[in-house]
C-alpha cells in the first residue's frame, strides 16, 4: 500500500478522542450541542483565545464553516475578496458563488494578503451602485501553499479592515500548524484580537472531525443558531464535536501534534535542500512543494501518495507534500533515503 503524503487527514484520530468517546458513550446529554462536553470546550477556548465575551460554534468541516459564516455576515450585494489561491476560490465547488456572493481575487507570490492588495480592490470597486461592494475579507492561516502570516502582517490588515468597515475572516483549517511553525509570532490570543471571526481547525490536526467557529465580536452572530440549523449544520449528536476540543486543548495536545506535522515536513525539507531543489514556496509548516525533475517523481510515486501541484518547465513540476499529527517518522525516513538514492 503507497503511503499517503497526500492529506493530513487520511488517519483517524488521537487516541485521547477516541478513549474519551469510548468512555462517555453511554453517558446521556442534551443535543444540538448544548451538552455539557460541548459547553465545556467553549468555555476552555475562550480561556485560550482570552475572550470571554466570544461566540463558539462546532460545525463539522471546513467548507461548511467558511459557507456558514461568509453567507451569514454577507449582504446580497457585498462580496469577499480573497487570494487567488484561497481555498473558498479552489476547492469549494463554487459554494460561495452559489450563495450569490462574488469572490474578488487576488493574485500573489506568496499566498498571502497585504492592505495594498486591498485597497487596489476597492478602488476598482467603488462605482457605486454597479459593482458588488466588497465588505468581508478573507485569509487562510496557514495559507493554501503553505506560508504563514506573522503578527505585524495580521496587524496591518487589521487596522486596514477596521478603517475601511471591512470585516476579517480567518480559515484556521490549519492554524495549529501556523502557529506552531518555528518561525511565527503570532499567538491563538492574536489571533483572536486581529480578526472578526475565525475558527480553528480540528478536522487536519488530529479530530476525527471538526472546526470551532469563533465570532470575537458577539454582535456579528445574534442569530447564528438559526443559520447552522437552517443549512443543515447542526447536529443532534453535537457531543461529537464538542469532546473532540476539550481533548484538543486540554494539556496543548492540539499544538504538540501540529508540531510533530511541521517537524516531519521539514526533516523532508533539509536533505532536499542539502541536494540543490528548489521550492514552490518558503514553508515552514506541513505543507511543502518540492520541484523535482520528473523522473524522481515518477519514482516517487511508486511508494508514496502526493499530488502533482503544478508544472515548471517540460522537465520538473513542483509536488505537494503533507505530513499530519500521526506520519510515522520511519516513513519519512525512508522516503529521504530514496530521494538520496535517486542522486546517486
Amino acid at each position: 500500500m503507497l503511503y499517503n503524503l497526500k492529506n493530513d487527514y487520511s488517519e483517524g484520530a488521537h487516541p485521547n478522542i477516541l478513549n474519551k468517546l469510548l468512555e462517555i458513550n453511554l453517558v446521556q446529554q442534551l443535543g444540538y450541542g448544548e451538552d455539557e462536553y460541548s459547553n465545556q470546550a467553549k468555555e476552555l477556548l475562550k480561556q485560550k483565545i482570552g475572550n470571554t465575551d466570544a461566540e463558539i460554534y462546532f460545525v463539522s468541516g471546513g467548507t461548511l464553516a467558511n459557507l456558514l459564516v461568509i453567507s451569514s455576515l454577507l449582504q446580497l450585494h457585498e462580496a469577499v475578496i480573497s487570494a487567488k489561491t484561497g481555498h473558498i476560490y479552489t476547492h469549494e465547488t463554487g459554494a460561495i458563488e452559489a450563495t450569490g456572493h462574488r469572490i474578488i481575487t487576488v493574485d500573489t507570490k506568496d499566498g498571502k494578503l497585504k492592505p495594498s492588495d486591498l485597497e487596489k480592490v476597492l478602488q476598482e470597486y467603488a462605482l457605486r451602485p454597479h459593482v458588488v461592494k466588497p465588505k468581508l475579507v478573507y485569509l487562510s492561516n496557514s495559507t493554501e501553499i503553505g506560508t504563514i502570516y506573522q503578527k505585524a502582517e495580521l496587524e496591518q490588515l487589521y487596522k486596514y479592515c477596521k478603517s475601511k468597515n471591512l470585516l476579517l475572516f480567518l480559515d484556521g483549517a490549519r492554524l495549529g500548524h501556523a502557529l506552531s511553525a518555528v518561525d511565527n509570532t503570532l499567538t491563538l490570543e492574536n489571533v483572536a484580537k486581529l480578526t472578526d471571526v475565525f475558527y480553528i481547525g480540528g478536522t487536519k490536526n488530529g479530530a476525527l472531525l471538526g472546526e470551532a467557529i469563533v465570532f470575537n465580536n458577539p454582535n456579528l452572530a445574534p442569530n447564528f443558531d438559526y443559520v447552522l440549523k437552517q443549512k443543515g449544520a447542526l447536529l443532534a449528536k453535537g457531543r461529537m464535536l464538542g469532546i473532540q476540543f476539550l481533548e484538543l486543548f486540554k494539556d496543548d495536545l492540539y499544538f504538540s501534534l501540529a508540531s510533530h506535522a511541521n517537524k516531519m515536513a521539514q526533516k523532508i525539507a533539509e536533505p532536499l535542500k542539502e541536494q540543490g531543489y528548489s521550492f514552490l514556496t518558503e514553508s515552514t509548516t506541513n505543507q511543502i512543494f518540492p520541484i523535482l525533475p520528473k523522473g524522481l517523481i515518477d519514482k516517487l510515486s511508486k511508494k508514496y501518495l502526493f499530488y502533482e501541484w503544478k508544472a515548471i518547465d517540460k522537465n520538473t513540476s513542483a509536488i505537494r507534500l503533507i505530513t499530519s499529527w500521526a506520519t510515522d517518522e520511519s516513513k519519512v525516513e525512508e522516503f529521504i533515503m530514496d530521494i538520496k538514492s535517486h542522486n546517486k
